[in-house]
């Protein structure tokens, strides 16, 4: 038999091995997920026998977490923007500095938002940007683009989950076809696979679980930057937005890309921790 301040203590030293950067904030979660309650009110009874059901639930998460395994995948759910985000294998986990671009397009492009705009959210995996976006613009008409099967389960589920009306199309974001289908957009958003080979070679434990369709960018990271810019650019609308996330030191290389294929006023935004984790431009207008 075990106390939970006893289980409390053990999950604890044990999580320290595995990071001991972030150790006390898993053991919350993982004690707050098996037991269904908050933890300072759980450790109110800290000298109470935790039952074996509950002590299995932990065990369960422990093993899981101790291989290196996301914490998010084993919650099942994760915050971003303030918005809960079901998460699990074959999905990429929403991260704070993604959420710099909601940031971006609700305070620099305000007067855009104003007059029901048009989006489509490319490389929409969990659905979190293209959801927020709706949450945050409810007159706006969004679609989400997601190619994965798997996905596109999380995608509709989030949707259900957080009760918004957007459109989910399954297809390929570097085929053609796919963007031909769309027409006359305001904005368009992507936070694209954008690791070159080198990180991809040399990526922490926890990353290599998520799916790698989601994170590879090709040798130099910049592949679906290319592909994406090139083949959605007739798709906006002149005067229309597209913003993307990029990869540390990626802004001069993606702004020429932008630039190169008829795209005007670019914008760098920085994330929480100063880092360019943004690029938005507008599509020049037509003669």
């Amino acid at each position: 038999m075990v106390t939970i301040g006893e289980l409390y203590t053990n999950v604890k030293a044990i999580l320290k091995k595995v990071d001991s950067d972030t150790y006390m904030f898993d053991a919350k979660c993982i004690m707050e997920q098996a037991f269904m309650i908050e933890l300072p009110k759980l450790l109110i009874s800290s000298g109470a026998t935790a039952s074996d059901d509950a002590v299995k639930r932990v065990q369960t998460m422990l093993d899981k977490r101790s291989t290196g395994y996301p914490l998010q995948y084993i919650l099942g759910e994760w915050e971003f923007y303030g918005l809960p985000i079901k998460v699990g294998e074959g999905v990429l986990i929403p991260r704070p500095d993604t959420e710099t671009i909601i940031d971006t397009i609700l305070e620099k492009y305000n007067d855009r938002i104003k007059s029901s705009p048009v989006i489509a959210d490319l490389c929409s995996g969990s659905g979190c940007i293209a959801i927020t976006l709706k949450k945050y613009i409810p007159n706006s008409d969004v679609t989400a683009v997601e190619y994965s099967d798997e996905a596109i389960e999380y995608l509709k589920k989030n949707t259900q989950l957080n009760g918004v009306d957007i459109r989910i199309v399954k297809g390929d974001v570097l085929d053609e076809k796919t963007a031909q289908s769309f027409e006359k957009l305001d904005i368009v958003v992507c936070n694209p696979p954008y690791l070159t080979k080198e990180e991809m070679e040399n990526l922490q434990k926890e990353v290599t679980f998520e799916p790698e369709c989601a994170l590879s960018g090709g040798d130099d990271g910049l592949d679906y930057y290319r592909k994406i810019t090139s083949v959605w650019k007739n798709s906006i609308k002149g005067g229309g937005l597209i913003l993307y996330e990029i990869g540390i030191n990626q802004e001069n290389d993606v702004t020429d890309i932008l630039c190169e294929n008829g795209f005007e006023n670019v914008i760098h935004s920085r994330d929480t921790a100063g880092i360019i984790r943004i690029i938005s431009a507008t599509r020049k207008q037509e003669d």
